[in-house]
């Protein structure tokens, strides 16, 4: 077992993914790290991005997973990330993402205060982070 690390990630509805792993690639809010089996304790917060989940350290990720907002917490033995909001890439329907991404540029348009122009916005950034990661 000390060749893997236990990797939790919880997004509000359900817990997404429960493995032991080799190594996880987080988004941290100051950058990307690995965490690998024996890391240093961390807590950091998650910026939109893709986590990246090895089962074996070296190929290709096994699951990629687009995080929008969170936490992450990480000790020698265990990875637990708290996303905001979780979508596992390999479930995403590009065709209904890019029409998620025009509904959010026409909300932007809509928009009657500053806060919903900025909700609206936030919204639209992050569909459009996903829509990358997933082409």
């Amino acid at each position: 077992m000390a060749d893997r690390i236990a990797f939790e990630l919880v997004s509000p509805d359900r817990l997404l993914m429960s493995a032991d792993v080799e190594a996880v690639m987080v988004p941290g809010g100051e950058g990307d790290f690995t965490v690998m089996p024996g890391h240093m304790p961390v807590i950091s917060t998650v910026r939109p991005a893709v986590v990246d989940v090895y089962e074996t350290w070296g190929a290709a990720p096994t699951t990629r997973i687009f995080v929008r907002g969170g936490f992450v917490d990480v000790t020698a033995e265990r990875v637990t990330l708290l996303a905001e909001h979780a979508t596992n890439l390999a479930e995403v329907d590009r065709a209904d993402l890019a029409q998620q991404v025009r509904d959010a540029a026409e909300d932007i348009t809509l928009a009657k205060t500053d806060l919903e122009r900025a909700n609206a916005q936030q919204v639209h950034d992050s569909l459009n982070e996903l829509l990358s990661a997933v082409e």
